[in-house]
């Protein structure tokens, strides 16, 4: 059987190399290996997730006491020194002896000749005190320097400082109840059934975040459709939409179909949503999801969000929810931050996103609720494409959000009391 570490170095070199969702990658991990212990499946998840949200600042470290370059390095080696530099810095619980002991078996299983230079790493960076090589915010929150600038440019020092601060350790589990379909007694009973808290978030109604919880999926309220996953500030814009019983809701960019689950909630399962996907593996998880709940006036099917289909009906509500750089839920996905070496990378996103908010908004009849929005935190993919929806369509206006004094939000720990992640909100009204 291997060792929790040797797990761990598996799953590293699993995501580095197929770019994998970390949570997808552990979860399918975590499952096969059924005879872990609780504490070991804990160690693995801490340091897993550990290493890849802090990859900046443990490659800084290897870079200067390795005289070899980084990329010249085995992957198996670079990433037990990360493994290992990971401990040192950040895992009171291990002492020092140890990870550099269990980094150098590690390396001996793997690369025999290595062992040495991983041990040399490792007693260097101890013995100069376990300084990281500059102070910069880079360094510190282990953030591409690029993206570190476009936050403090777009929302100045504080809210960008919040935003670094979230970006690393695990976020709640968060979950809507489905108390159109269940008593909020009775799915609070099932889950006790398993050992879980749920504690409510305080603003959103039937929102929850459960504590003891490893995944939720595995939970018997879960498979009972008691509940679904889903983060406060999806929920928050789901509610935003203001959908009633016995309206029609096009909800253009759908899977997984969270946002469609929770709209179809606060109807009380009684109107129309129509759900769609671009792909039909991921509006098949619409339908599975909307199942699961019993939920039955959500059909979902395959549609191109970027072109107009004259076969959609004219809706009360529409929802569009945009393809995005997905720079909000770096706390939930700290993969994300590596997918883009500069701005520049992210400049195909607007151009996506707003032709889709354009064609989406013909759909919508006259007194009818539009909500864009994003989960994530980039002003070009955000506001301006708000304001440009604006100054481009006289036939629509800005409609106050419930909980914010304006049209369009960005929710960042610094601005809200809500606990979701990092999110963007826009709502419209047709007036003509």
């Amino acid at each position: 059987m291997q060792t929790p570490r040797e797990i761990c170095l598996g799953l590293l070199l699993k995501v580095e190399k197929n770019s994998s969702f970390s949570g997808i990658a552990l979860d399918n991990t975590l499952s096969k290996n059924r005879d872990l212990s609780d504490i070991d499946r804990r160690f693995i998840s801490a340091l897993y997730y550990g290493v890849i949200e802090r990859r900046i600042t443990l490659d800084s470290v290897i870079s200067r006491y390795s005289k070899r370059p980084l990329e010249k390095l085995n992957p198996e080696i670079r990433e037990i020194l990360r493994m290992g530099i990971y401990q040192l810095l950040y895992m009171d619980s291990v002492p020092d002896s140890a990870a550099v002991d269990e980094s150098v078996k590690l390396a001996k299983r793997n690369n025999q000749s290595a062992s040495g230079f991983v041990n040399a790493v490792l007693r260097n960076f101890i013995r100069d005190g376990k300084k990281l090589p500059s102070d910069s915010l880079s360094l510190k929150y282990s953030c591409p320097e690029w993206l570190v600038n476009m936050w403090l440019r777009d929302y100045g020092e504080e809210i960008a400082l919040s935003i670094l601060r979230s970006s690393l350790g695990r976020p709640p589990t968060t979950v809507r109840f489905n108390t159109c379909k269940f008593d909020t007694k009775d799915i609070l009973s099932e889950l006790a059934s398993d050992d879980i808290e749920a504690v409510p978030n305080g603003v959103i109604p039937d929102c929850y975040d459960l504590k003891n919880c490893g995944f939720a999926e595995k939970l018997s309220a879960y498979k009972k459709g008691m509940l679904h996953v889903q983060d406060a500030s999806c929920q928050l814009c789901a509610s935003e939409l203001g959908a009633k019983e016995g309206e029609t809701v096009l909800d253009v960019c759908s899977a997984p179909g969270g946002k469609a689950f929770t709209i179809a909630e606060i109807m009380n399962d009684h109107g129309k949503i129509l759900a769609f996907d671009l792909h039909e593996n991921r509006a098949k998880l619409i339908t599975e999801g909307a199942k699961r709940l019993n939920l039955d006036i959500i059909t979902a099917s395959t549609n191109n969000a970027k072109l107009f289909n004259e076969a959609l009906p004219m809706a009360d509500r529409v929802l569009c929810d945009v393809p995005c750089s997905g720079l909000g839920v770096i706390g939930r996905k700290p993969e994300i931050k590596y997918n883009y070496a500069s701005e520049s990378d992210l400049s195909q996103f607007p151009i996506v996103q707003y032709e889709i908010l354009k064609t989406s908004s013909r759909y919508l009849r006259p007194g009818g609720t539009l909500v864009y929005s994003t989960c994530t935190l980039n002003r070009a993919e955000n506001d301006l494409i708000a304001e440009k929806f604006l100054r481009e369509n006289p036939d629509f206006e800005g409609t106050k959000l419930t909980h914010f004094d304006d049209y369009k939000a960005t929710i960042t720990p610094a601005t809200c009391q809500f606990g979701g992640d990092g999110f963007f909100m826009a709502k419209f009204t047709r007036i003509g």
